[in-house]
């Protein structure tokens, strides 16, 4: 069964909101739990161009702001569903989403 860690870097006030959208979307890896995130304040920064509509930020200015970092585990048939759960919520216009594969311990 492969597994993958997704990494979400989302503004503090939308956190409740994203972690509640991919619970309902998703199947928990862990047994008897839900809900299962780790979270931590971070500093992102970005530099807004010409056609691009930020959330955050003005055009041809470096813009750094707090914001969360969010991981969780999921299946490889939930990626799909978990991307589009964050996409649903976030409010940037392009998240950074990374996706990590990692080793199922489940089988260790």
């Amino acid at each position: 069964m492969r597994l993958f860690k997704i990494v979400v870097f989302v503004p503090e006030e939308y956190l409740d909101g994203m972690m509640d959208s991919v619970t309902e979307t998703i199947s928990s890896v862990y047994p008897n739990y839900s809900r299962t995130f780790s979270y931590s304040k971070v500093t992102g920064t970005w530099l807004p161009l010409e056609g691009s509509d930020p959330f955050l930020g003005t055009h041809g200015k470096i813009e750094t702001a707090e914001e969360i970092r969010l991981e969780f585990i999921v299946f490889e048939k939930d990626i799909k569903a978990a991307v589009k759960a964050i996409r649903s919520v976030h409010p940037y216009e392009e998240p950074a989403i990374d996706i990590i594969e990692t080793l199922d311990w489940h089988s260790l």
